[in-house]
């Protein structure tokens, strides 16, 4: 296919990449990780700023880089790059930073100055145009560092925590100002981020990176309903707990047991179960759920509007309650609770 393949393994100091990647035209792919993962390391592979120790990375079919040798150097992929640290440089003027990429290209001096006056126009600075980048505000260096990689329309986009450094009232602005050159980029786009949202709004599909390796990939709302792993669990806000599954019996490793409504077929399973179905009670519940135990609270923390409460016990898990459900039962930190949950709202599958 056209786009971005990558299939190989590097090394980034101690931490080795392992990785399969395709990106197709237009197409956006956002990468989410916990800090060390090597996402930062993944642009700096396909930038041409870290090689290759085995496998083949190729763009539109031609091969940026290869384990046996050859491949194009980094000033001739057509990469436009956002880094997380920006990098601006301090010796030119602001309109000069975003016009760079252009002028380098062998665009006229004039006509690259237009441009970067037009990129800044659409990030609200061209009035900061002729000001020495030193007296930036961090949000307004980065929507500069911003306009310098899309300037010269490179055919591939990698963006490194594009929107990390912007103040809440320009973020959702600039969001949706990327979002609509995203969506008429023709080539394709590597976003890196750590927030849920930006991927959400910017981004075709996902993949989650762990210490060098892929331990998810698919849509946003795949990795919401079915996490994989602990880290994807909270940064989507939802239990995620390992069981072996027996019919709709699923018992836990610590003890306890689970009623799903669903079998998920016999064997290791994960078991995600959303914090606002956890309900809590002073006392055994009698009714219809299935699943009830008793539990400790172990940590209160405010979310919003509404209290997330760590339970120890047999099935340890969070909670989300409001204020005033909380207080109703009589609990705090340290006492005990009933817990309880219906089969239905537990989602099983094979690990």
């Amino acid at each position: 296919m056209s786009g971005l393949e990558l299939a190989g393994r590097a090394h980034a100091g101690a931490l080795v990449l392992d990785l399969e990647i395709t990106v197709a035209p237009g197409e956006t792919l956002a990468v989410l990780g916990p800090n060390g993962a090597g996402k930062t390391s993944l642009l700096r592979l396909v930038s041409g700023l870290l090689r290759l120790d085995a496998g083949e990375l190729r763009l539109d079919g031609r091969i940026l880089d290869a384990a046996g040798g050859g491949g194009v150097p980094a000033e001739d992929r057509s990469v436009g790059m956002l880094f997380q640290d920006l990098l601006l440089f301090p010796h030119l003027d602001v309109a000069d930073n975003v016009a760079f990429g252009l002028r380098a290209a062998g665009v006229g001096k004039d006509r690259a100055r237009t441009a970067a006056h037009a990129w800044l126009d659409r990030f609200g600075l061209v009035d900061r145009a002729a000001d020495p980048v030193q007296g930036l505000s961090g949000g307004e260096a980065q929507r500069v560092a911003l306009a310098r990689a899309l300037a010269p329309a490179p055919r591939l986009l990698l963006l490194d925590e594009p929107l990390s450094a912007l103040d809440t009232d320009v973020r959702g602005a600039v969001r949706r100002e990327l979002r609509d050159h995203l969506r008429a980029h023709a080539g394709p786009c590597v976003l890196v981020t750590h927030d849920p949202l930006d991927a959400a709004v910017l981004a075709d599909r996902v993949v989650v990176l762990e210490a060098g390796t892929i331990t998810a990939a698919g849509l946003l709302t795949d990795l919401v309903a079915r996490p994989r792993s602990a880290w994807s669990a909270e940064l989507v806000g939802t239990n995620l707990i390992l069981a072996t599954a027996c019919g709709t019996t699923l018992e836990l490793r610590g003890g306890g047991c689970l009623i799903a409504a669903d079998a998920p077929g016999d064997g290791p399973v994960l078991v995600a179960v959303r914090p606002s179905s956890v309900a809590l009670h002073a006392d055994r519940p009698r009714g219809s759920p299935r699943n009830v135990w008793e539990a400790t609270v172990v940590g209160v923390e405010g979310f919003g509007d509404r209290l997330r409460v760590r339970l120890d016990g047999p099935i340890p898990l969070v909670a989300e309650v409001t204020v005033a459900g909380l207080a109703a039962i009589g609990a705090s930190l340290g006492s005990g609770v009933w817990a309880s949950v219906k089969a239905t709202e537990l989602t099983a599958y094979p690990a």
